[in-house]
């Protein structure tokens, strides 16, 4: 580690930088392969992640836990000692799935004696009573900030009968999981998430994320950039900065700008995104430092939930739906190209028609490159479920969001179509499922592409020529070496 003291002349991005360095291993030695464990013998853990990257990379950081206390990665179902089901609780569909797989592993469990099962993440924080009851002889209920005892949790559930489950789910404002290294739960080789913030602030009527993961608190700059720095030295060249808000990070002086263009000096690191920001904390440096360094994308997600701003006054979201449009104003004149995807919840508690138009003008208006789009439905401790009425008609909901989908299907059709013809520069992520003879990649843009295999491989950026599109994908001629 080099001290403070000795860096104070250097520039203070550079000194960010030097502060994420970690002592390497020497060359000579024989390193465990990513995910895997020196300890050839260990029990084996299998993991099932549902949700958003948050979970995803929650499920990384709980298989390096568990890899450093001698587990290994189960290749399939019928192969595990230990199951793990990371889990969301944001929406009711997620929760309903979770259900019914939770009753479909207990009846694996019953068949194969001796195999724990544990519930963890958000669902299992916000609902720990209703999941004994829908999914009794599960062994563990782990909450998100729970899992460094997940490997102590999983020793005393082997010890027992099995007729009673552990439950670890208490909130803790500290815990950032700093020092713990991400195992491999799941991944391309190619991106990797990084998760730079914890918890949320905001407390958006609709959102149960607070309660179930806590307040915002942000993990050290030397933590992030030695992640950083480990993901370069194991060949991936894409990673996701990830929050629940997550352009709100802070460590002390040290902001999500000052942060960005730190990890933009990490050799090996090629590209750069991040995900969630929140609209209200997107400042005009954050916007600089999008246009201005090369390695962080010209794509963003960036949730407006409606176009309306009575409703977006009863979500709490923070901003108006002219405050929306002029961040999206600023951020093409800053970064013409740059491509946008978002968040919309149709049917929220008082939503009139009008509301609905009003989200459909700005969806005309902005041209989404793509959207997630969902009905409403409650979410038990929300101010929305305590204090305001479910009132749009299930129906309502369903007709409303079928004419969203249908305009947003539309507008990515056209978008997609304006990229035949352009030079594309992609990285390469893995081969195409339809065949062998292709590959799949992702613009800067943040568009999946399939291009002929060529001499590529996952890991390779290629220059490609657009020559059809989809609504949903492009494809591509003519690759040639990007290096």
């Amino acid at each position: 580690m080099v001290s403070t003291a000795a860096m104070g002349h250097q520039d203070p991005l550079e000194q960010l930088v030097q502060l994420g360095k970690r002592t390497q291993p020497s060359q000579d030695a024989a390193q465990p392969a990513p995910g895997t464990h020196a300890n050839a013998t260990g029990p084996k853990v299998y993991f099932e992640t549902y949700g958003c990257q948050m979970n995803v990379a929650d499920s990384n950081m709980l298989s390096g836990l568990l890899d450093g206390d001698g587990y290994r990665k189960a290749t399939s179902l019928a192969d595990a000692d230990v199951i793990i089901v990371n889990t969301c609780a944001v929406r009711e569909k997620a929760e309903e799935r979770v259900y019914r797989r939770a009753n479909e592993l207990v009846a694996h469990k019953e068949r194969n004696k001796g195999v724990v099962l544990a519930i963890t993440g958000c669902m299992a924080e916000h609902l720990k009573e209703k999941i004994l009851e829908r999914a009794p002889l599960v062994d563990i209920i782990a909450g998100p900030d729970a899992y460094r005892r997940v490997p102590a949790l999983i020793a005393e559930a082997q010890k027992g009968d099995g007729t009673s489950a552990l439950v670890d789910t208490k909130l803790d404002k500290r815990e950032t999981y700093e020092g713990v290294e991400p195992g491999d739960a799941g991944g391309d080789g190619v991106s990797s998430f990084l998760t730079i913030q914890r918890g949320c602030d905001k407390f958006c009527t609709f959102c149960v994320v607070p309660y179930t993961r806590g307040r915002e608190r942000g993990v050290p700059p030397r933590e992030v950039l030695g992640q950083a720095r480990d993901f370069a030295a194991k060949g991936f060249k894409e990673i996701v900065l990830l929050g629940q808000t997550v352009n709100s990070y802070q460590y002390e002086d040290k902001n999500f700008s000052d942060l960005l263009r730190a990890v933009a000096l990490v050799d090996g690191i090629e590209r750069i995104r991040f995900t969630s920001p929140y609209p209200v904390s997107f400042t005009s440096d954050v916007i600089d430092a999008i246009a201005t360094e090369p390695k962080i994308c010209n794509s963003l997600h960036l949730p407006v939930q409606s176009g309306s701003t009575d409703v977006l006054e009863r979500m709490r979201r923070g901003y108006t739906a002219e405050d929306f449009r002029k961040l999206v104003r600023d951020l093409r004149a800053a970064v013409p190209d740059i491509a946008l995807s978002t968040d919309i919840l149709s049917g929220f508690c008082g939503e009139t028609e009008q509301d609905h138009e009003m989200t459909l003008a700005l969806m005309r208006e902005v041209r989404f490159d793509s959207a997630f789009m969902f009905t409403y439905s409650e979410r038990e401790l929300t101010v929305a479920a305590k204090k305001m009425p479910d009132d749009v008609q299930p129906e309502v909901k369903k007709r409303r969001l079928r004419e969203i989908i249908a305009l947003q299907e539309s507008i990515s059709r056209e978008v997609h179509a304006a990229q035949v013809g352009k030079t594309e520069r992609v990285l390469i992520h893995s081969q195409a499922k339809r065949s062998e003879a292709q590959l799949v990649g992702r613009t800067d843009g943040y568009k999946s592409v399939i291009l002929p295999r060529g001499n590529f491989k996952p890991g390779d950026f290629a220059d490609v020529t657009i020559v059809e599109s989809t609504m949903a994908t492009l494809f591509a001629e003519g690759a040639r070496d990007a290096r």
